[in-house]
């Protein structure tokens, strides 16, 4: 590896990285908006919340990899243009392909990194991120919080104080499922205990507070043992485990076989398939982007006007690209026969791209005097 691959590769990585965080924070904190109410509402942690969020990363980057690799190499090999140092290389005799080298580099490595997102990190982390919010939903032992009100559907319960072996210390709770029959528990402790039926919270010396409908009187129970159902709250609920997964907390080889699945829904082959070959078409996305941005700037003329115009169509085609691929995503799934159109539409920009970095007739020849006013 020369000095200038090692020059132009160091700051691709430099700027992939700086505009890869970029981008990820604004997505993130765009995304993580629809979780808040879980802190509010649901008396979830922050700790377990940013944890949550952190778990829809790899999702986010298999999107931004291709598009901020695209934009990095836009601006530094445009920069180098306007910095006459292309021009200063081409003097020099380096080759056309020499050029392009720092950036297919950076591109594969891209690709490669896109591959490991999508058949490994990426189920994998949407799969905890579903667990995850699917136990929040539906499991009250991690809902129950000490020293807050937290609503359920229909039932607000407050606890004091938790203690480090679970006793619920200081327990209220309010029960209006049934609102002609409201009723209001308090108790000096209790605890959470799940069974086959559902959650239910025992208390010990409390009360329970009913006042009838019809004549406003107030009626009060005391117990030593009393039980509060909670099964409608989902402590019940199936497990995890036995939920339907989604596409993306599939691995690569359930989405290729997800029609020997019992109980699977027919019509729902197409977007599983669709999502299986995605993932095999999508990490190449860096890599035709990258050529394209390479394509323009090496191959046209050395001015800043023309360079605009090239940066500008280049744009327009990658934009092109992202949504024709969306398109036909959504065309494929209903017409699986339609599926090779996402290897072409993944490999026929990058074969175009290579086949004019490397025929000679396609660069734009500058003659020696010329150059070397360029240079200078």
């Amino acid at each position: 590896m020369n000095g200038f691959t090692r020059y132009v590769l160091q700051q691709l990585f430099v700027g992939m990285v700086l505009v890869t965080i970029g981008l990820t924070c604004i997505i993130w904190l765009s995304q993580s908006l629809r979780f808040v109410e879980m802190i509010v509402n649901q008396g979830v942690t922050a700790s377990t919340f940013i944890y949550l969020t952190m778990l829809m990363l790899p999702n986010f980057l298999t999107v931004i990899l291709p598009i901020a690799l695209f934009c990095v190499t836009l601006f530094i090999y445009s920069k180098l243009v306007s910095d006459h140092e292309m021009v200063i290389m081409r003097a020099a005799g380096v080759s056309q392909i020499a050029l392009a080298k720092p950036a297919i580099i950076m591109a594969l490595m891209v690709v490669t990194l896109g591959y490991a997102l999508n058949l490994y990190l990426m189920p994998n982390s949407y799969k905890m991120f579903r667990e995850l919010q699917w136990e929040i939903r539906n499991y009250t032992h991690i809902l129950l919080k000490e020293g807050a009100f937290t609503n359920f559907s229909g039932v607000t319960v407050y606890v004091r104080e938790r203690s480090k072996d679970g006793q619920l210390l200081g327990v209220l709770a309010y029960d209006q499922r049934k609102p002609e029959e409201a009723e209001t528990w308090m108790a000096a402790k209790g605890a959470l205990v799940q069974s086959d039926d559902g959650a239910r919270v025992v208390m010990f010396d409390g009360n329970r507070q009913v006042i009838d409908a019809e004549t406003k009187q107030l009626s009060i129970l005391y117990f030593d043992q009393g039980v509060l159902d909670l099964k409608e709250l989902g402590a019940g609920a199936p497990l995890s485990k036995d939920r339907f997964r989604e596409a993306r907390e599939r691995n690569l080889s359930e989405l290729l076989n997800i029609g020997n699945e019992p109980n699977f829904s027919k019509r729902d082959i197409g977007k599983f398939t669709i999502e299986a070959h995605k993932r095999l078409t999508s990490p190449l996305n860096a890599l035709g982007f990258t050529l394209i941005a390479i394509c323009f700037l090496l191959l046209g003329s050395f001015n800043r006007r023309s360079q605009v115009r090239q940066i500008t169509i280049a744009v327009c085609i990658v934009l092109g690209l992202l949504i024709s691929s969306l398109g036909l995503e959504n065309l494929a799934a209903k017409k699986i026969h339609l599926i090779p159109l996402l290897y072409v539409h993944a490999l026929l920009p990058i074969l175009i791209c290579i086949a004019a970095i490397l025929n000679p007739f396609s660069i734009r020849r500058i003659l020696p005097e010329r150059t070397m006013k360029a240079a200078g």
